[in-house]
């Protein structure tokens, strides 16, 4: 929702419009600026912002909120793998042996930090300026929330170094092969420590396989539609250039795999003539509030410049904010200090000095929803950094 959207309510003002005066001669920093150029009470602006910002806490959709849920917890205890129970031959006279769920757990933990901004203005530029220009630098700062916000997410996702909280509990990526955790069996499969998350293509250029080989890395251990959620496809816009290009039962490259599936723009895609006809339901033109590029297999395929080119993220996600999504984001167990806060400066107008504050962190809760492909060659699967 845009600042200007919100203009239309009726809020009261939630902070006064005193001037605090020094001791001795008042100078030009006392002069009392009420509104802007034209004609917008600076305390209604003030409660528009305080509008918005409730609005983009609440209703924000984006690449980070298919991938996390929020929890206060600092870390969880998690199991991992269950003893199997076993029947056994009835005997006319005894008692069977009883069973029990014995569970290993594992510790995972989500890290905490606190961010701010502040958003200063001086009360000449107060004067001159109109409303646009100051509803300009929210949006640049709810910009900047989102990529700071995604950015960690997308982080913590695609890089299989695990770091620390404060409790100094382990805070994991995915399942990377190398730290001696297995994926806990599924359907009577059991997983060998060496199984990784974390792949890389083989090849220059994305593949069916490589897709395919990602989705059966998720589907495998239990994630995906079997357990009621979705799996999305989130790459770069060149990565699904090449994604479009994959007919079933064609090579998906030169000398490459043959897809197993036909890649089908979604119904948001401009027009275009064909003499094929659609088996089955065609992608919708949005999920969640993001626009849908096609589908592949069960999946949706999702562009965004976010994801570099040469990485490509297949993930299972019950929508925003839903458990089932890999990545949680710790918010403080204190209420107030949940989402995007904006606070007032110490002298006169808010909006000569203002803050914008969010306190969160992150970490893997569900290692096995996702899988991460690196395009390239040869070589160890290196991760990118996002900018936050």
């Amino acid at each position: 929702m845009s600042v200007q959207s919100v203009r239309q309510l009726a809020l009261a003002p939630i902070f006064g419009a005193e001037v605090r005066r020094g001791r001795g001669i008042s100078s030009q920093a006392d002069v009392l600026v009420n509104s802007t150029a034209d004609g917008i009470d600076l305390n209604v602006i003030w409660d528009e912002w305080a509008a918005v910002l409730d609005v983009w806490n609440e209703e924000r959709t984006s690449i980070a909120s298919l991938l996390s849920f929020y929890t206060t917890l600092r870390g969880e205890a998690v199991p991992q793998t269950l003893a199997q129970m076993k029947f056994e031959e009835a005997s006319e006279f005894g008692v069977p042996v009883s069973g029990r769920a014995e569970a290993e757990v594992l510790r995972l933990g989500y890290t905490f930090k606190d961010y701010d901004l502040r958003l200063e203005t001086t009360w000449k530029f107060l004067r001159d300026a109109d409303s646009r220009q100051l509803d300009a630098n929210l949006t640049q700062a709810i910009e900047a929330d989102n990529r700071l916000l995604t950015g960690t997410v997308l982080n913590r996702l695609f890089d299989p170094t695990p770091g620390a909280n404060e409790d100094a509990t382990t805070v994991y990526g995915l399942y990377n092969g190398t730290d001696g955790i297995a994926p806990p069996p599924y359907m009577g499969v059991e997983f060998p420590e060496t199984t990784s998350h974390y792949l890389v293509s083989g090849a220059n250029t994305i593949d069916s396989g490589d897709l395919e080989e990602a989705m059966k890395t998720i589907t495998s251990k239990g994630y995906g539609p079997v357990a009621g959620s979705q799996l999305i496809i989130l790459c770069n816009e060149f990565e699904a250039d090449v994604i479009a290009t994959f007919r079933r039962g064609e090579e998906s490259r030169d000398g490459g795999p043959i897809a197993k599936y036909d890649f089908v723009l979604s119904e948001s895609a401009p027009a275009f003539l064909t003499d094929e006809t659609i088996i089955g339901q065609q992608a919708p033109g949005t999920y969640k509030g993001l626009p849908v590029f096609g589908s592949y297999g069960h999946a949706l395929v999702i562009t965004s410049n976010l994801i570099p080119a040469g990485y490509v993220a297949v993930a299972a996600t019950g929508g925003p904010n839903s458990e089932v999504n890999p990545v949680a984001i710790r918010q403080h167990t204190n209420a107030a200090y949940h989402g995007l806060r904006v606070i007032p400066g110490a002298e006169k107008y808010p909006l000569q000095n203002s803050y914008l504050q969010r306190s969160f962190g992150v970490g893997t809760r569900r290692r096995g929803a996702a899988a991460v492909i690196q395009v390239k060659a040869t070589g160890d699967y290196e991760p990118p950094t996002f900018a936050v």
